[in-house]
């Protein structure tokens, strides 16, 4: 894989993000995509269970457009309650390896007042790039 850790010198390495990623290759991009399931129905009201079937929804539009989740190099996660989250924090990292494994894009997490969907506890984008090695480019 052509996509790079980007870590100054003397910096600490993050735990369950990376400061930057450096790739090169074709682009996928997901759109906020929440906690629902293929009929736009959520599958829980609580910011986990949403959490999980957010990343199970990211996963299959990545793979979608080609891309799988090592190739995820960033994303933006709203959440509507931060206590919420930070009370998860242990099955929040659970589900993320089950699903995306231990690869650690530059992430950002936002503390919002709401979600267009009320019953959403988290929304989550997501950027991959395939690198070239594999488009063929």
């Amino acid at each position: 894989m052509s996509n790079t850790i980007l870590l100054p010198d003397g910096w600490q390495r993050p735990r369950g993000f990376s400061h930057g990623i450096k790739a090169r290759g074709e682009t996928v991009f997901t759109g906020g995509i929440v906690g629902w399931d293929a009929q736009e129905r959520f599958v829980g009201p609580d910011m986990v269970s949403q959490f999980e079937q957010i990343l199970r929804n990211t996963v299959a539009v990545l793979a979608t457009g080609g891309a799988r989740p090592e190739h995820i190099v960033r994303m933006t996660w709203y959440v509507t309650d931060r206590d919420e989250y930070s009370a998860n924090l242990a099955a929040i990292g659970a589900a993320y390896r089950t699903h995306i494994g231990r690869h650690f894009p530059a992430m950002a997490v936002v503390q919002v007042a709401g979600l267009i969907e009320p019953a959403a506890r988290i929304e989550i984008e997501t950027t991959a790039v395939i690198p070239d090695t594999e488009t063929g480019a």
